[in-house]
């Protein structure tokens, strides 16, 4: 059982799944890899991991908050060595000698070749599917009869889904503004025949999905940690979710983030709008559904971009934007009502409010005692001379104490560039100067651990460490706004297995361990 994360002080770890691929998985980290990671983590004193989003991506696309489906696992999580329908030979059997090659070098790349897994796990799955369709489904096996119960219960998400795969896959990838107008505008007979006709490729990609629930069910339970996930702010305009319910976005605009001190012009992350009150008079059914989903799926999950649920930034046609709903009363009234549904599921609710937050969301916050980040960097006192640091000692018990964020640089390389006015107030910090830390040293395991000690000394309930951090590397998860290869693709130096073997990992552990244990919060 995880721990109650309603009360008490935990620490957590932030890790992507991708990130943690063992020697078995294809080449990424799957959902059978995450009980591996969770006994280091509580040989470490964690008490929970905090995961990016597991949402399907489209073909080509690495970021997971970019999504072809707000509800769907991706099936790249799947792990094909425990799947029970390839047979006594194990998935590696139906791979050809090219594909086999192929997966030995997707296994030991530096970084995640999303599109050669992605080929190598679509080659197996279909094999899989093929038996199972034979020797399960035509059979009305007790499978079988798993696999109708589970496209039962989770009909009302799942149909549309596996119907928008399935379009997709027949037209190519091409997306759902280029299909025909009677499927692109979900016309009822044109639905009805696509259904009929792509009858075995619905229960294909309705399969895939039934897998990836059973296995990450089991990984959860076998973890013995808990699991935060993520709630990403939008979904591709590209989605099944977009397509089936199009009269809750502006297909014409899309949204960002307004000009400030980082970006002079701002950012256009290139998805639709929300049309907030049509969503609001249908019961904000959509993002009810959402966190419905993400509580069945996590202990508690991460609202993403919390004050784009306030007021969304919207780009127009004519290149204007504004903020939507633009009077503050009205963002206020916004962000109660959604606020309320994400923390109605019973689980427990972290929000992103980093960058330029108005004060009434913060207050907000607080009156709902949802905790808000606290980011060691950025923590200061902006408006005094110096710009002196908060003592984390003094964060709020309802708040998230971390050293970044996966769109951060590593707390390493911050160190290393910060201007030396700003190492000096660091270090003058009572906590900073009682771990050791001088502004005059460069980036070390010493400053490392210094950094971690304040971290977990911090006010904070909730203190989340990017594993970056935890052991001192430089490597990133993502870069803002930077078209890169090199973005969410990082992997562990080693199989994630070797966390329990590697010298600097039991180091680690130990060490973290003692600091949770003498800070209360050790996972219990």
């Amino acid at each position: 059982m995880p721990p109650d994360f309603f009360s008490g002080r935990h620490a957590g770890l932030l890790v992507p799944l991708f990130s943690i691929p063992s020697r078995a998985s294809w080449g990424i980290g799957e959902l059978c890899d995450f009980p591996i990671l969770g006994e280091w983590l509580r040989d470490a004193g964690f008490s929970f991991v905090q995961l990016l989003p597991l949402n399907e991506m489209a073909w080509g696309q690495h970021s997971p908050y970019s999504a072809l489906s707000a509800m769907a696992i991706d099936p790249i999580f799947i792990s094909p060595q425990r799947m029970v329908d390839f047979g006594p030979s194990g998935a590696e059997a139906v791979l050809d000698p090219g594909e086999r090659d192929a997966l030995a070098a997707a296994r030991t790349s530096n970084t995640v070749d999303y599109h050669g897994v992605r080929t190598l796990k679509s080659r197996a799955f279909r094999a899989a599917f093929e038996r199972f369709e034979r020797d399960e489904w035509r059979q009305e096996t007790p499978r079988a009869a798993a696999l109708q119960a589970f496209s039962d219960r989770e009909a009302w998400w799942l149909r549309d889904y596996a119907l928008f795969r399935a379009l997709k896959a027949r037209e190519g990838g091409r997306g759902w503004l280029e299909w025909r107008d009677a499927l692109r505008d979900r016309e009822p007979q044109a639905l009805a025949a696509a259904r009929a006709d792509l009858a075995r490729d619905i229960l294909f990609f309705t399969y895939l999905q039934w897998i990836a629930a059973e296995q990450w069910q089991q990984a959860r339970r076998a973890a013995g940690v808990g699991v935060f996930g993520d709630f990403p702010f939008m979904v591709s305009g590209d989605s099944a979710d977009v397509w089936s319910r199009q009269h809750d976005f502006r297909l014409d605009t899309s949204v960002g983030a307004p000009p400030d001190a980082f970006s002079e012009t701002g950012q256009d992350w290139g998805f639709p709008a929300y049309r907030w009150p049509e969503i609001a008079a249908k019961g904000d059914e959509w993002l009810r559904a959402r966190a419905r989903r993400s509580a069945d799926l996590y202990d508690g999950y991460r609202v993403d971009h919390l004050v784009g649920f306030f007021r969304t930034y919207v780009r127009e046609p004519d290149g204007s934007a504004a903020f939507v709903p633009s009077a503050e009363p009205d963002q206020i009234a916004q962000g109660v009502r959604l606020l309320s549904l994400f923390t109605e599921t019973g689980t427990r609710v972290t929000a992103e409010d980093l960058g330029v937050i108005p004060d009434f969301v913060r207050q907000t916050l607080a009156s709902f005692e949802v905790p808000g980040y606290k980011v060691l960097r950025w923590e200061r006192e902006w408006d005094k001379d110096g710009r002196p640091f908060r003592d984390p000692c003094g964060y709020a018990a309802v708040s998230v104490a971390t050293s970044g964020t996966h769109d951060t640089e590593t707390m390493a390389d911050w160190w290393d560039s910060a201007p030396p006015e700003e190492r000096r107030a660091f270090a003058q910090l009572d906590a900073a100067r009682a771990a050791g830390l001088s502004d005059a040293d460069p980036f070390s395991d010493r400053v490392r651990d210094a950094f971690l000690t304040v971290l977990f000394k911090s006010g904070s309930d909730l203190l989340i460490l990017p594993i970056q951090d935890v052991f001192g590397w430089r490597d990133r998860i993502n870069t803002p706004a930077v078209v890169s290869e090199a973005n969410w693709c990082w992997r562990l130096p080693w199989p994630v297995e070797d966390l329990q073997r590697e010298r600097d990992a039991l180091e680690r552990a130990r060490f973290l361990r003692r600091l949770a244990e003498s800070t209360r919060r050790l996972a219990a």
